[in-house]
């Protein structure tokens, strides 16, 4: 993996690192960067079902459903959880992120899915995306596909 250098947004990089650090479960991350404008609303909840079904399949926990944070006062606008149909756990979570006039979506989930598979998967897609992930001296890797 390369270094923290080859990061396209080191703000959002750092962001991100804060929530992956360690809690009650060990997480990994992906930011995916869009060309996607303030006023592609529509294209950012069809990227997000998208992006759902890659992370729900590579994440092996059957079936998801996205839950709008929208509609609930422990989240913010633009933040969205993927949970799982059986048992409603939590599969990843994401924000939609306007910056410099596009949208970027930081999603982290569980880091037992196979990373290196499911940041290939979303690069195969046609997305440009950083993955970020611990590693064992509980320092940020980063790099971008």
């Amino acid at each position: 993996m390369s270094s923290q250098s080859d990061v396209i947004d080191d703000d959002l990089y750092r962001r991100t690192k804060s929530l992956l650090e360690p809690g009650d479960i060990d997480l990994a991350g992906a930011i995916v960067h869009t060309d996607l404008s303030g006023q592609e609303d529509l294209e950012m909840q069809e990227l997000t079902v998208e992006l759902n079904e890659v992370i729900a399949a590579h994440a092996g926990k059957g079936e998801t459903y996205i839950h709008a944070g929208n509609d609930d006062p422990n989240f913010s606008s633009n933040q969205f959880q993927g949970r799982t149909l059986d048992g409603d756990e939590f599969v990843w979570e994401c924000q939609q992120l306007l910056r410099e006039g596009t949208f970027d979506i930081v999603f982290y989930y569980e880091a037992d899915a196979d990373q290196e598979a499911l940041v290939e998967d979303i690069n195969d897609r046609g997305y440009d995306v950083t993955s970020v992930v611990l590693d064992e001296d509980d320092e940020m890797s980063a790099s971008e596909v």
